[in-house]
């Protein structure tokens, strides 16, 4: 696996096989990236507990994605075939908790650090000049943000003012490869009911 790059389309081929394995679990998607990709997601058990579990908000971290794909076959594969999970019935958890997993929050990012994106495509060369001011930041391999210049980690309505506050004082005031907090409003709020 050292060689191993992920991109949005291997993992939405990865969830197709996932699910034509294990039909027991539900997939979909939570709503679109800015380029149009689906942001996918996963439920795994029948359970009134709920548990969620998400991975690549910043897009320098794909490998987030690899360990929650891993999870889900390793979990899926004990509950098909009655086995434990980390010493844990499989088929108990799955009865009583319900899994949700949203395994890459930001797929344009991450295509566009793994090199899927074409670098003559409209949207590396907008992340290009959003790049070009922050000569520190190796671009794409350290970026971070969604392919607008925006860290999606730092838009959580909780103490998000004083994230911005902190940020904006180490001089992230306008898009960049990461640490820019977005201006909040309320449409910017995920919706995560279709879960």
């Amino acid at each position: 696996m050292n060689d191993y790059i992920l991109s949005s389309n291997l993992l939405y081929e990865n969830l197709r096989i996932l699910k034509q394995a294990y039909p027991f679990i539900k997939t979909g998607s939570i709503g679109k990236s800015i380029m149009g990709k689906d942001i996918p997601f996963v439920r795994i058990g029948r359970g009134q507990k709920e548990v969620f579990y998400s991975a690549s908000y910043h897009a320098n971290e794909w490998i987030t994605s690899l360990v929650l794909l891993e999870f889900m076959y390793d979990y899926c594969n004990a509950v098909q075939s009655n086995s434990s999970i980390w010493n844990f019935s499989a088929r108990r958890l799955f009865e009583t908790v319900s899994i949700y997993l949203v395994p890459m929050v930001n797929p344009d990012g991450v295509d566009l650090v793994t090199g899927v994106l074409p670098k003559t495509s409209p949207s590396y060369k907008q992340a290009e000049k959003i790049a070009y001011g922050f000569a520190t930041i190796p671009f794409p391999d350290d970026w971070k943000a969604n392919i607008r210049g925006v860290d999606l980690n730092l838009q959580f309505p909780a103490e998000w003012q004083k994230a911005r506050e902190i940020k904006y004082e180490q001089g992230f005031t306008r898009p960049c490869p990461s640490w820019f907090c977005w201006i909040w409003t309320s449409y910017r709020t995920r919706n995560f009911s279709c879960l």
